[in-house]
């Protein structure tokens, strides 16, 4: 039960996560359940490497690994953000483009090592959209409207990796 739940989780847990994400840029959801949220995935993250790890040591699976101890730190960050006084808004910013930055590369990655050529396509293109929304989100800055824009790219292009992935393997 738990090795199908780590199989097909993620098909839920990433488009959740973003909408998630999204929601609260837009002020939808309250800073504590952001908090709680972090501190949730935190575990999640924690759970999934330490009961994934001996099934990802090659491959593709092994750059995934990497994604999710990194996103692990990453999330970290984020919890920190809401514990700690200091440059808060940068750490949630630091957060966001990491999530969006280190599942696109390990996507652009997957599309490399695949061989069917249309899934090659998917992952390509899936790791181009979320980087490109990391480079979108960062332009919230000088316009808001591009932070909404950035987490659309990610969702989507995150999603279809994803999808994907749990559907065909």
């Amino acid at each position: 039960m738990f090795r199908r739940l780590r199989e097909t989780g993620p098909g839920l847990l990433v488009p959740l996560a973003w909408t998630f994400v999204t929601a609260a840029h837009l002020g939808l959801v309250a800073t504590r359940t952001v908090l709680i949220a972090h501190v949730v995935m935190t575990v999640l993250l924690a759970a999934f490497a330490l009961l994934s790890y001996g099934d990802m040591q090659e491959g593709v699976l092994r750059a995934w690994l990497w994604v999710i101890v990194v996103g692990f730190v990453v999330t970290l960050v984020g919890t920190a953000s809401f514990l700690v006084p200091g440059p808060t808004a940068a750490m949630q910013t630091i957060t966001v483009v990491g999530w969006l930055v280190v599942p696109g590369v390990a996507l652009a990655y997957t599309g490399r090592a695949v061989e069917t050529v249309g899934a090659r396509r998917l992952y390509l293109a899936a790791g181009g959209l979320s980087l490109a929304g990391a480079v979108v989100y960062l332009a919230g800055s000088v316009m808001p409207v591009a932070l909404l824009v950035g987490l659309t790219l990610g969702n989507v292009g995150q999603t279809a990796g994803i999808l994907h992935a749990v559907v065909k393997y």
